[in-house]
């Protein structure tokens, strides 16, 4: 049996390309998915607060501590680099897969999580696991809630910790644990990115260089789910007004509607959807 292997497209195989890759293996890399300048820029934004994280802050649990040892972690990127904003979470591949994976499944999705992390020189490979686990409750089998991406912001290598994924575990049981054999690193270019979904197993590798690799990490989710970030905290109104009309529904200031559909409503303020509020200045 050959070894497994990750799909690898261009943007400009279009989006019935990558949903088909998602499909077959669960994860798939986009080999230009965010321009090299542009990638330049998310850095030159963000270096003041990668400069100031701490990798081995005190976390809120051992979990965490434990998962994120030896990495620095800029969270809230939405309000930190305009950039990202616009090259990466409102990347049109992106939203084009996140609209087909998820986007039957909820009135809306939003932003779950936006990181940039640094993993440090002897960064230990995390434990292999699916990103969905967060919501330890929803019930299994379950439709897809989520669609995450890590985008490389310097050439993943095996060498300087590439993320590693599991071709196919997106339909395994839940139970069943990869062999090393059926690991394949993510190894890629600066401005690609390695598009997979909630239920497919991967982890952030093992840094064996001198430097620290830094990717940047971001998921959508269904909008009836409450995100991992605190999105709205992370990016006040007045920075939020700032922001592009999907962005600021993305990134929680957007009511979750499903009156059309026979449901309700989450997220509202004074019975109003809180975008209308925030762009009107009440907020």
């Amino acid at each position: 049996m050959s070894a497994p292997t990750l799909p690898r497209l261009r943007r400009g195989d279009g989006t019935a390309a990558l949903l088909s890759a998602l499909d077959e293996a669960g994860a798939a890399i986009v080999e230009d998915l965010v321009p090299e300048q542009e990638i330049r820029s998310v850095l030159d934004e963000v270096r003041p607060h990668v400069e100031a994280a701490d990798p081995e802050m005190t976390h809120i649990n051992d979990v965490l501590k434990e998962f994120f040892r030896g990495v620095r972690n800029v969270t809230g990127l939405a309000g930190k680099s305009l950039t990202f904003v616009n090259s990466v979470m409102l990347n049109p591949s992106l939203l084009a897969a996140a609209d087909a994976v998820i986007g039957p499944n909820c009135a809306d999705y939003s932003l779950n999580v936006a990181q940039l992390m640094v993993r440090e020189p002897g960064a230990e490979r995390q434990w292999i696991h699916r990103d969905q686990e967060v919501w330890s409750f929803l019930p299994t089998p379950h439709k897809e809630v989520e669609l995450s991406c890590v985008v490389a912001l310097t050439d993943f290598t095996t060498q300087n910790g590439a993320t590693v994924a599991v071709p196919g575990s997106h339909r395994w049981e839940p139970d069943r644990r990869p062999q090393e054999t059926e690991v394949v690193s993510a190894e890629m270019p600066a401005g690609a990115g390695i598009v997979y979904l909630g239920s497919t197993l991967h982890a952030g590798g093992t840094n064996m260089s001198d430097r620290g690799r830094p990717g940047v990490h971001m998921s959508y989710v269904v909008g009836w789910l409450r995100s991992e970030e605190n999105n709205c905290l992370a990016v006040p109104p007045d920075i939020a007004r700032t922001l592009p009309l999907r962005a600021q529904q993305l990134i929680g200031y957007g009511m979750h509607d499903a009156a059309a559909v026979g449901g309700g409503y989450l997220g509202c303020v004074d019975l109003r959807d809180p975008v209308d509020v925030l762009n009107s200045g009440q907020l």
